[in-house]
């Protein structure tokens, strides 16, 4: 895992990465104070379910209002990049604190969800529907 620590912001940098979304994440001490893309987070991910899920890492760990996030999100939709940005904010708190591996861990938030959309293949109307069989 590829972790920086920006030497003038004094930032944690990570990655997070969900579907096609990518966000790159920047946490640092602070009074919660939480941007996506230049806008807040509840603003820009619009939706209550979306907000939760990309707070989760500090809601189960009761780090809730202790770091100031920062993060740019591109590729996929907002469900996608609300995932990454679970991801990339569970990765730069373990960078913060090693002993919230196991917490971390036991709510799955450190590991890269693999699921990917299935290509549309030729002849097809998608991945895996078929055309209407007809016999005569």
């Amino acid at each position: 895992m590829k972790t920086v620590i920006d030497q003038h912001t004094k930032e944690i940098v990570t990655t997070g990465r969900r579907k096609r979304a990518v966000a790159r994440v920047r946490i640092k001490q602070g009074t919660g104070k939480f941007t996506i893309n230049g806008k807040p987070v509840e603003k820009y991910l619009a939706r209550d379910v979306l907000v939760r899920i990309a707070k989760q890492p500090f809601i189960v760990t009761g780090m809730e209002g202790m770091y100031d996030v920062r993060a740019l999100c591109d590729g996929g939709g907002l469900s996608g990049q609300a995932g990454a940005l679970r991801h990339g904010i569970a990765r730069a708190l373990l960078e913060a604190n090693a002993n919230l591996r196991t917490v971390l861990r036991n709510y799955g938030l450190l590991t890269r969800d693999p699921r990917e959309v299935e290509r549309k293949k030729y002849g097809k109307p998608g991945a895996r529907k078929r055309f209407q069989f007809s016999k005569r």
